[in-house]
């Protein structure tokens, strides 16, 4: 991370503190790398009061200089103007028109919910360019693997950190860290709707995403190795620069 500062000439790091362990490995990691020169941004969007909570019992841990942006009313105003558009298309081209989505599909979730991760990656850009910062990312390998995080959202940012670590190594990292036990004991959400767990919402748990990635797909059942080679492919795209055509 050091060398990275070097090499960009940038200042220091900016980085979005949700309140789960890996934020605030990140968060401390950035601090040691870049002492006096880390923000760490909280972006309560709708959020579980809890997250705000565990974000500011973090900062005040690390003695960690802390912003605040609410993107709540931010949020209602594009969901209402983006939906109002969409209301404009003619009747065949609007969501749903094909073959609506079944009750309680995750997926009927994601167009409002992957609003909210763009909008904080938008504001944290806006604060590290305007302080000559880099955006320290939060992801880790199980998640970058399956493309568990949202394209120019959660996705975006200038390095990561915890790019080639599985969850279970971000939690001895944060014991070695001294990240306060609550936050790494903590059940992973991206907060991206009320009752949302990353587990939850993956179908299987990070234990079982570890194996697989160690072990291979005899690691775990058929069934599972094959779901998450499944969201392995489809995600590719997440995991590339968008396609354009050959020179030739």
């Amino acid at each position: 991370m050091r060398r990275y500062l070097a090499a960009t000439g940038a200042r220091g790091f900016v980085v979005g503190l949700s309140g789960g362990v890996d934020s605030a490995t990140v968060a401390r990691l950035a601090q040691l790398a870049a002492p006096g020169a880390v923000v760490g941004v909280l972006l309560p969007c709708h959020s579980d009061p809890q997250d705000e909570y565990d974000a500011q019992l973090i900062a005040k841990h690390f003695s960690l200089a802390t912003a605040t942006v609410d993107l709540s009313a931010t949020y209602d105003r594009l969901v209402a103007d983006a939906q109002e558009a969409l209301r404009s298309l003619p009747p065949q081209l609007r969501p749903g028109a094909a073959s609506p989505a079944p009750a309680g599909d995750a997926r009927a979730h994601l167009p409002l919910a992957n609003i909210k991760p763009r909008l904080r990656m938008t504001t944290l850009y806006f604060i590290a360019n305007s302080l000559n910062y880099l955006v320290a990312g939060t992801g880790n390998r199980a998640e970058l693997a399956i493309g568990y995080f949202t394209k120019h959202g959660d996705g975006g940012s200038d390095l990561l950190p915890l790019g080639q670590l599985h969850k279970s190594e971000v939690r001895a990292l944060a014991r070695e860290l001294n990240v306060p036990s609550p936050i790494i004991e903590r059940t992973p959400s991206a907060g991206l709707w009320a009752g949302q767990t990353d587990e939850g919402e993956m179908g299987f748990s990070y234990f079982d995403l570890e194996r697989y990635l160690e072990e291979g797909p005899q690691g775990v059942s058929p069934a599972l190795a094959m779901r998450i080679e499944r969201l392995a492919r489809s995600s590719d795209h997440k995991r590339q620069l968008p396609p354009m055509p050959d020179p030739d």
